[in-house]
């Protein structure tokens, strides 16, 4: 954000006051919009420039005839931030009383203390006070971000609890701790005001989006085999259902045909269970080699129930085939002792579905980097490092789950706030998951693409069904997430 609006200044695009300026009076319509009989707000300053802002809001609320109390926790520092002061010129009551009892009666509380810049733990008394003003059922709204929140990874800084704000302003794009960590649960309805500056043009590999999936996923014209044939590998019997789950989501999501390859004394049973996706016997590695001489089969799901041992005996001659693959449970926790040697065993075409725990066993050294003494190494980060280091697109599955591929690009599938879909803590859904992805790979979409468009579709069927859900129903709510798209 620092480079855009530098960029825009440089170029005698704009000027930090005008941002100031512009930040906060988009804030303040905001606001009002939100709460249109709201009449009264305490707003709390920081010495800074989201102090600045805070200023800047309560001049602009003021001027629709709101009563306004301004707090400041500390003089403004820098000349903006004074500037705004000065422009506000009404009254301001240093931090230090009872700024709760005397805010007693306000409609809204406005925390323009810290904002982005943010390095180091918010005070506790601070966090106490925004505790408090919450729990007393006063909304509190967050200009730019959360204060006590690190706009880098999300994460709340020290051992400090924050309240959730109501609502988030923040300006021009949204930031990466508004969708991160405990970001994505503690910033409310995030809301993003345009400042008036231009697009800015980030050095390759730096980009990163929110995943979402667009009418390029649907079907337009073609036979079955232009949409592709997924293989997916299915263990033995009684561990059939996960390879099921991941073989539907796939050919929901538009793959021409897909196959079940098991063992084959678990043929019977996955016969009773399946009907337009097809069967084969693949007793070994030999079997699966000369299955994979049928260039027609294109992508390959390998994991979900098969077994580690399964899993190790499969995986070589899968991956010599070269074909797109999704790696998932049992094909990634086979190698948690050996990751090294999955990672010389991978290519190109290959996504990595790691849950936390599963990316902690093979990159234990990324894990142990994401913890609260390193807020700016972010879950962001620590699958960026990943996908460099494994030669492939990895998706480290969550709430905020992370899609990056080895030149550095990435999305975030943010399932959090308003988009929030905590009923895919079931059972199957990650085997879903895996076949949506893999079935968008037998398509034809580029890994990071299919990974990325995977995890929003697969999110955005949940959110669909809502509560209740079960990881069976997350392949038919596609068709309506389909139509919704085209």
């Amino acid at each position: 954000m620092r480079r855009v609006e530098d960029a825009a200044i440089a170029g005698d695009a704009t000027t930090a006051t005008a941002l100031m300026e512009a930040a906060g009076q988009a804030a303040a319509e905001r606001i009002a919009t939100h709460w249109p009989d709201a009449e009264n707000a305490l707003i709390l300053c920081g010495s800074g420039n989201n102090g600045g802002d805070g200023y800047v809001i309560a001049r602009h609320l003021a001027a629709r005839g709101w009563q306004v109390r301004v707090v400041a926790l500390a003089l403004p520092s820098g000349p903006q931030a004074q500037a705004a002061a000065r422009a506000w010129g009404g009254p301001v009551v240093p931090l230090g009383g009872p700024v709760l009892a005397a805010g007693q009666g306000v409609d809204i509380c406005i925390d323009a203390i810290c904002g982005i810049g943010l390095n180091r733990p918010l005070a506790a008394d601070l966090a106490g006070l925004l505790r408090a003003i919450a729990a007393a059922g006063v909304p509190l709204v967050a200009v730019d971000i959360l204060s006590g929140l690190c706009a880098a990874s999300g994460r709340a800084l020290g051992d400090v609890e924050l309240p959730a704000a109501d609502l988030t302003v923040s300006f021009h794009r949204p930031k990466l701790g508004h969708v991160l960590a405990q970001g994505g649960q503690l910033s409310g309805r995030l809301e993003i005001c345009d400042i008036r500056l231009e697009p800015y043009q980030p050095a390759a590999g730096a980009c990163v989006t929110l995943a979402h999936a667009d009418a390029g996923v649907l079907k337009r014209q073609g036979h079955k085999y232009s949409h592709g044939h997924l293989l997916v590998l299915a263990g033995g019997p009684g561990r059939g259902g996960a390879a099921r789950l991941a073989a539907r989501g796939a050919l929901r999501v538009g793959a021409g045909l897909v196959t079940v390859g098991c063992p084959a004394d678990a043929l019977a049973e996955n016969a009773a269970r399946l009907d337009a996706i097809m069967l084969r016997a693949l007793p070994d590695a030999a079997a699966l080699t000369q299955m994979l001489r049928d260039r027609r089969l294109n992508a390959i799901c390998l994991g979900p129930g098969l077994g580690h041992d399964l899993a190790r005996a499969m995986l070589p001659a899968a991956l010599a085939a070269g074909r797109a693959t999704v790696l998932d449970a049992d094909a990634l926790g086979a190698f948690s002792e050996t990751p090294d040697t999955l990672f010389a065993a991978l290519h190109d075409r290959c996504v990595l579905t790691p849950h936390d725990g599963e990316f902690a066993r093979l990159f234990p050294d990324l894990a142990r980097r994401m913890d609260r003494d390193r807020p700016g190494f972010s879950r962001l980060e620590a699958a960026r490092a990943a996908a460099q280091r494994a030669g492939a697109v990895v998706l480290l599955k969550g709430p905020d789950t992370v899609i990056a591929a080895p030149d550095g690009q990435a999305r975030i599938a943010a399932a959090t706030g308003e988009n929030a879909a905590p009923w895919l803590a079931t059972a199957g859904s990650g085997d879903v998951l895996a076949g949506i992805i893999a079935g968008l790979l037998a398509r034809g979409q580029p890994p990071l693409a299919a990974a990325a468009s995977g995890a929003w579709l697969h999110a955005e069927a949940a959110r669909r069904f809502g509560p209740g859900l079960i990881a069976e129903d997350l392949p038919d709510q596609l068709p309506a997430v389909f139509r919704g798209i085209g």
